[in-house]
């Protein structure tokens, strides 16, 4: 990448100085210089234009290699690990109690391994799925709940350890939209803040309205936090912050890329807020809220599982 910036760098000198010479030598000559100036201008530009494609399929190139070696790893660890035991099973009488241990362990490697399948698979079609899908009314509320539920089981969490608030004046909150889709941004935005909270998962989520118009979901932990240079980059397909890499957490790079896709697939979008690293995070879903006869009225509109 410094190559090819430096190499930019000094063919756009060169022009430059070629484009100033001409003026120089034909500052009298009128035809020459409407020809020579913009022609000039022109290959300025697009030596500028190919300087930035390159460094972007460099720094493409490069996500491409970290997604690989996760996807990799992701893969690996389970497969090796339910192969190890199922061959212990295999040479060794082991107790009822042992069997069952292991039994345990493997379902929860296998169920790993499924997660990241489905994780690439729903990263494949984010892209290709059709915009007129049926979609229902959501009560975001319930979805939520049930989402941290599942995120406290998964983990083996205290209850305390996620506390949910809403906007009661507001309740209910419903959105249109595919139950499946939004629990698995949700999932994957819990599932972040357990990643990144080394030290134990201390996360708030609070749902709320904005004005007429939007459901907003926030959900904050106090974990290792994001540099300001990465915030806006998180969101992209691939993409995993340097820093956290050193924690070798577990992870694609797919899953706020696919939090943001699901979002605007819905008309919304997803933010990421950090005072900076070691601060914690803020991760802010939102929706277009729903206003019917069905949501003012309360009736009880749960997402499907």
């Amino acid at each position: 990448m410094i190559f090819f910036i430096a190499l930019g760098v000094c063919l756009v000198g060169v022009a430059i100085a070629l484009n100033v010479g001409w003026i120089i030598l034909n500052w009298r000559r009128d035809w020459q210089l409407l020809v020579g100036i913009p022609f000039f201008l022109l290959l300025i530009a697009g030596v500028v234009l190919n300087t930035i494609f390159l460094v972007r399929e460099v720094r493409r190139n490069e996500r491409h290699d970290s997604f690989i070696n996760a996807v990799t790893h992701e893969l690996k660890t389970p497969i090796a690990s339910i192969r190890l035991y199922l061959e212990t099973l295999q040479r060794r009488a082991l107790s009822e109690e042992q069997r069952q241990h292991f039994y345990s362990i493997m379902l929860a490697d296998s169920e790993r391994l499924l997660a990241t399948v489905e994780q690439v698979l729903k990263a494949g079609e984010v892209g290709q799925r059709a915009r007129n899908q049926v979609r229902t009314e959501v009560d975001m509320a319930a979805l939520v709940q049930n989402c941290i539920q599942t995120t406290l089981l998964q983990h083996h969490l205290a209850p305390e350890t996620i506390t949910f608030s809403q906007d009661v004046r507001h309740a209910p909150m419903f959105v249109r939209g595919n139950p499946d889709e939004l629990q698995t941004a949700v999932m994957n935005i819990l599932s972040n803040a357990v990643k990144y909270s080394p030290g134990g998962l201390r996360a708030s989520v609070r749902l709320a309205p904005e004005g007429d118009a939007w459901v907003v979901l926030s959900i904050t932990d106090e974990g290792i936090g994001i540099a300001p240079a990465h915030l806006k980059r998180i969101f992209k397909r691939f993409y995993r912050v340097p820093a956290r890499n050193v924690l070798r957490t577990k992870g694609t790079g797919l899953g706020l890329f696919l939090v943001r896709s699901i979002a605007r697939q819905h008309g919304g979008d997803a933010f990421a807020e950090s005072p900076g690293e070691g601060r914690g995070t803020t991760i802010r879903l939102q929706l277009p809220r729903l206003l019917t006869s069905a949501a003012s009225s309360g009736s009880d509109v749960s997402p499907r599982d």
